[in-house]
């Protein structure tokens, strides 16, 4: 989520939005499947790969036997890359490969944001976040040979990860925490209007947020990335996990989104927790995200 106050979002040309990273960091995650062969079976490898020009530097955790391999990709914040969610994963048999994300830690390149006063989800930048991610799914891709790959990530990374889906033929799957359907445009009008404020949805309607989307000016003029343009063209299963209580995306919205696609027949599915926001890094959404990624791998063996 975002940490700065709106006064001060005010005063900054260029925003951010919806932050995860800090939330896919936390400690409070499902134990691995088997704690007796836990990190001893993990082994680790600091890697480097190019993008657009730039080195980005990032680590691979390799555990024993992987059913499947993710690239981790990253929300807004100015992060480096996600060692304990990687840790987590490859407890659970997934192959991963995280990394510092373009101008932060060790990688190269240029970090967009407001803590440099840049536009951190125009078009140019989610694409080129997307470049750097693909780039990240063919290097985990020749780690792990005929692994089923996909892209996991949360809230931000709901703009970038379908982009990566629709132009790069190795992903197989994508998990997708706390992710916006709605434009870029769109959730900043919803979170202006929330505001930060932890009792939102004890004070205003559905109704109330929805027209506030659809009416309230914006604060910023810039081309909106709009989601669902390229979820119609995606034929991948996809999985989405979303807190009620969300006051970063109206989750709500989302999940009509994602209706209206599954009658095109699309193969996305959606959990929904009464009683989360945005850090759906809990323990219960990612013990059913690891398991519908094991779910999924076996299915896209079995069909190969």
């Amino acid at each position: 989520m975002i940490k700065l106050t709106s006064r001060l979002l005010l005063l900054i040309l260029f925003v951010t939005t919806i932050g995860c990273n800090q939330s896919v960091e936390q400690k409070k995650a499902i134990p691995a499947q088997d704690k007796s062969d836990s990190n001893v079976s993990i082994k680790k490898e600091n890697v480097t790969f190019e993008s657009e020009g730039v080195k980005l530097a990032g680590t691979i955790y390799s555990p024993n036997h992987p059913h499947s391999a993710v690239v981790i990709v990253h929300g807004s914040d100015q992060v480096p890359r996600m060692t304990k969610f990687a840790e987590l994963l490859a407890e659970n048999d997934i192959l991963v490969l995280t990394y510092d994300k373009r101008g932060v830690g060790e990688s190269g390149g240029v970090y967009a944001g407001p803590e440099v006063g840049t536009n951190n989800i125009s078009v140019e930048n989610l694409n080129l976040l997307a470049k750097d991610a693909s780039s990240a799914v063919n290097l985990i891709h020749k780690k792990g040979g005929d692994l089923p790959t996909g892209l996991i990530g949360a809230s931000q990374a709901g703009w970038i990860i379908p982009i990566v889906a629709s132009e790069n033929p190795l992903v197989d799957f994508m998990v997708l925490l706390s992710s916006p359907t709605i434009t870029t445009l769109e959730q900043l009008r919803f979170q202006f209007y929330t505001n930060g404020r932890t009792d939102f949805w004890d004070n205003h309607t559905e109704k109330d947020a929805r027209e506030h989307i659809k009416n309230d000016p914006d604060k910023y003029q810039f081309e909106a990335t709009d989601p669902k343009e390229v979820l119609k063209t995606l034929s991948i299963p996809g999985l989405w996990v979303f807190g009620e209580k969300d006051i970063q995306i109206p989750v709500k919205m989302c999940i009509e989104h994602l209706n209206n696609l599954k009658l095109e027949n699309k193969p996305f599915e959606y959990v929904l927790f009464p009683s989360l926001g945005h850090n759906t890094n809990k323990s219960e959404p990612i013990s059913i995200s690891v398991n519908w990624i094991k779910q999924k791998s076996l299915n896209i063996k079995n069909n190969k």
